[in-house]
C-alpha cells in the first residue's frame, strides 16, 4: 500500500477508543452506577440506538433534528436517528405498555447516545449515561428518593459532601415568579432560555437581555434571583410550590444530604421539566460545572396521546463522571485482569501450563475456591523476555514451568510487586495470591 493509501489512526471527532486503562475506569463508573441504583430497587432496561426522528421531531421540534443529530435515511426510506437522549425512548416504552406495566416503575439504562455539536471539556459527540426514572409517583417522596440516589452514587465514587453541592429549584416557583412580572408564555419561555445561560454570558450580556424582556423592572428580577430568601419571602410563606421546595429540601437534610442549596437561577435546559429540577456540581475550582442533573416530568408521555403518568429522574454522563474523578483524586488504579501469568521454559511445557492454569481456573466451592483469572505464555519467547511481558501488563504473580514443576507438581510462585517467591502445590496457589 503506498503512502497516499495509508488510512489514518485517528477515531472520528469528538468520540474516544477505549484502551484497557480507559475501559477500567469506565467499568468502574458503570459498576458503581448499577450497584447503587440496584440497591435502591431498580431494575435495568435497554433499547436500540436506533429510533425514527419523528420522535425527536415531536419532542424538541426540528431544531435538533437539523442541527444536533446523526440523522439519515436508511434504505427503506425511513428517517432514522441515532438517539440523543434516551427520556424520548423511556417515554416510547412506558406509554407502550402503560395498561400492562405495575406502577410505580423503578426502571434505570446506561445507553451510548449521540449529539453532533462542538466537542469540548465534559462534552462529546458520543457518550454513556446512566438513566433512573421514577415513573408513576407524583408525591415529594419519589424527588426524595431520586436525589437521594444522587447523592449515594457520589458518595459510593469516593467523594465527600465537601467535594460537590446538589443545587435545586423548582419550575412552578418559577412560574410564579414570572406570573408575578405579568409574564405572558412567550416571554416565560425567553427569560428561562436567558437564566439558563446566565452563568455562561456577562454580567453586563445578562442584564441587557433581562431588559429586553422587563425593561426597568430587570434589576429587580436580578436581585430576586441573586437571593433565595428573598424570592421565598416575595412569593410569602404561604405559596404552594416555595413550601413545597422548602419542605423537600428540609427532608433531604433530615437524611443526611447537607450540601443541597436551593439557587433560583436553576434552570435545565430541557422544556419537559414540569416541577422540580436538580444539578449536582463539583465543588473543585479547577472543575467547576454540572457533574450531572435531572428532576419532575410529569408530562413525559403527552406526545403518544397515553394517559398522564408522574415521573421523576435524572441522567448522569460517563464524561463529566470521569472528569469529576479526576479532579478529586479519585480514578481507580489499572490493574489487569490476569492475576497470575505462567511462564514455560520451552514450548514443550505448553501443555502443562494449560493443565495447570485450567486447575486454577477452576472454581471449587466445597473447598472454598473462587477460582483465579489466568494466562499462559504462547510467545514462545525466552523466560526473560516473558517475565518483562508480565511486568509491562503489571500482573501480580507469576509461576515459571520447567521440568522440575513437572516432576514434582510444586511450582515457584513469584509475587511481583514485592518480588518473594514461595514453593506451592496447584491447590495453594489461590490462598496466596488472595492472601
Amino acid at each position: 500500500m503506498s503512502d497516499k493509501m495509508k488510512l489514518s489512526t485517528e477515531s472520528y471527532k469528538g468520540v474516544r477508543d477505549f484502551y484497557p486503562e480507559d475501559m477500567f475506569i469506565q467499568n468502574h463508573i458503570f459498576k458503581t452506577w448499577k450497584e447503587t441504583v440496584e440497591k435502591f430497587g431498580y431494575v435495568e432496561y435497554s433499547a436500540s440506538l436506533l429510533e425514527p426522528a419523528e420522535l425527536y421531531r415531536a419532542k424538541s421540534g426540528e431544531e435538533i433534528i437539523t442541527n444536533e443529530t446523526y440523522t439519515f435515511t436508511d434504505r427503506g426510506n425511513r428517517e432514522v436517528t441515532l438517539r440523543p437522549e434516551m427520556t424520548p425512548t423511556v417515554a416510547r416504552m412506558v406509554a407502550a405498555r402503560s395498561q400492562e406495566l405495575a406502577f410505580p416503575l423503578r426502571w434505570y439504562s446506561i445507553p451510548n447516545l449521540f449529539r453532533y455539536e462542538k466537542p469540548q471539556r465534559g462534552r462529546l459527540r458520543e457518550h454513556w449515561q446512566l438513566n433512573v426514572d421514577l415513573f408513576g409517583v407524583d408525591s415529594s417522596e419519589a424527588d426524595t428518593e431520586i436525589i437521594t440516589i444522587a447523592h449515594q452514587i457520589m458518595k459510593n465514587f469516593g467523594a465527600h459532601d465537601a467535594d460537590f453541592v446538589i443545587k435545586i429549584n423548582s419550575r412552578k416557583i418559577l412560574t410564579d415568579l414570572y406570573t408575578y412580572f405579568k409574564l405572558d408564555s412567550e416571554q416565560s419561555h425567553t427569560l428561562s432560555k436567558i437564566i439558563d445561560k446566565k452563568l455562561k454570558i456577562t454580567p453586563d450580556a445578562f442584564l441587557d437581555s433581562v431588559e429586553a424582556i422587563l425593561g426597568e423592572k430587570a434589576p429587580e428580577l436580578i436581585a430576586l434571583l441573586s437571593s433565595n430568601e428573598t424570592l421565598l419571602t416575595l412569593l410569602g410563606e404561604k405559596n404552594l410550590h416555595s413550601k413545597e421546595l422548602i419542605e423537600l429540601i428540609e427532608k433531604l437534610q433530615s437524611i443526611g444530604i447537607a450540601n443541597i442549596v436551593f439557587d433560583p437561577t436553576l434552570m435545565r435546559g430541557f422544556d419537559y421539566y414540569t416541577g422540580t429540577v436538580f444539578e449536582v456540581f463539583d465543588a473543585n475550582p479547577d472543575n467547576p460545572r454540572s457533574v450531572f442533573g435531572g428532576g419532575r416530568y410529569d408530562d413525559l408521555l403527552d406526545i403518544f396521546g397515553a394517559k398522564k403518568v408522574p415521573a421523576v429522574g435524572f441522567g448522569a454522563g460517563d464524561v463529566t463522571a470521569r472528569d469529576f474523578l479526576e479532579s478529586h483524586n479519585l480514578l481507580p488504579k489499572y490493574t489487569p485482569s490476569a492475576q497470575v501469568y505462567i511462564a514455560t521454559l520451552s514450548s514443550e511445557f505448553t501443555d502443562h501450563a494449560r493443565t495447570l492454569a485450567e486447575k486454577l481456573r477452576t472454581k471449587d466451592e466445597t473447598k472454598n475456591k473462587q477460582g483465579l483469572n489466568v494466562a499462559i505464555d504462547l510467545s514462545g519467547k525466552k523466560v526473560g523476555d516473558q517475565i518483562k511481558i508480565v511486568h509491562k501488563h503489571n500482573i501480580p504473580f507469576v509461576i515459571v514451568v520447567g521440568e522440575d514443576e513437572v516432576k514434582t507438581s510444586e511450582y515457584p510462585l513469584k509475587n511481583m510487586q514485592t518480588g518473594e517467591e514461595v514453593k506451592v502445590k496447584a491447590e495453594e496457589v489461590e490462598n496466596v495470591v488472595r492472601k
